[in-house]
């Protein structure tokens, strides 16, 4: 599918796990085994970061006996943390072949390949057997498909009959236009955006209840001072998501922040049950 394609093209760099390595190694940090807490600025790549990948995991309630599904695993920052923090057994799907391959050697540097595995494929095409898993994710991965009726059809076919998705996606809260480039798109032809209403609508249609839903803008802003405060004072990161985005970081970044601030666009967290 040509937009899939287009999307992929987007995101895949060659290299991405030696440049972490070779950046961390520059900075002195140790890489066999990888630190987990070394990865964070750069393998969770949403806005709110690591912190709010803590959050929807408790909001989500995985456990230890649960198998997670997380669709758009990108290099598996999140995929790792739920196996870390919550003891259950995860599969990442990408997308972007480069994304998975660097999801795959950083996940073993970690040493959780035993709880965490990744696969390349379509969220519209998952390649699972019907009611496989317990719980899935969704994060930052709507903006860019513009068939979101199937993509909630398809995570509701994988997941049993009282399974957990949680939805994080940024969503659009004004009719005016956003600029870009932003982070998931170099321009408005592979962006996605919808209001939280259609999101309820599509995801209730598709046979999900509606448990919860968090406006998470003033939690993700607040940490992006923080963060800016620390780099002013510390200096930047070994690594950063410029290994993931090349030379349009700043100015992608700066575009989706502007945004959220501006109340165009927002990081919206939706809790749906299967049913």
């Amino acid at each position: 599918m040509e937009l899939e394609r287009q999307v992929a093209a987007h995101y895949g760099r060659e290299g991405i796990e030696a440049a972490i390595i070779d950046a961390l190694r520059n900075a002195g940090r140790p890489v066999d085994p990888l630190d987990p807490n070394d990865l964070a600025t750069v393998d969770e790549f949403h806005f709110g970061w690591g912190p709010i990948t803590t959050e929807l995991a408790k909001d989500a309630g995985f456990t230890a006996s649960m198998h997670v599904l997380d669709i758009g695993s990108g290099i598996g920052g999140p995929a790792r943390h739920f196996a870390r923090a919550c003891g259950c057994r995860v599969t990442g799907v990408d997308l972007t072949e480069e994304f998975v391959a660097a999801a795959e050697a950083l996940t073993r540097r970690c040493g959780q390949s035993d709880r965490v595995t990744f696969r390349t494929a379509s969220a519209l095409a998952l390649p699972f057997a019907d009611a496989a898993f317990d719980g899935a994710t969704l994060m930052h991965v709507g903006m860019n498909i513009a068939d979101k009726a199937k993509l909630f059809t398809e995570a509701r076919r994988v997941l049993k009959r009282g399974g957990v998705f949680v939805v994080y996606d940024l969503m659009r809260v004004s009719d005016a236009p956003i600029p870009y480039p932003v982070p998931w798109a170099k321009t408005a032809d592979t962006s996605f955006l919808e209001p939280p209403a259609t999101y309820r609508r599509l995801l209730e249609a598709a046979g999900f209840r509606i448990e919860a839903e968090k406006d998470r803008a003033a939690f993700g802003l607040d940490l992006f001072a923080q963060m800016r405060a620390k780099a002013e004072t510390e200096g930047p990161p070994p690594v950063s998501l410029q290994i993931l985005m090349g030379a349009v970081t700043q100015e992608s970044l700066g575009n989706a922040i502007g945004a959220v601030q501006q109340r165009l666009i927002a990081p919206v967290e939706m809790i749906g049950r299967a049913i």
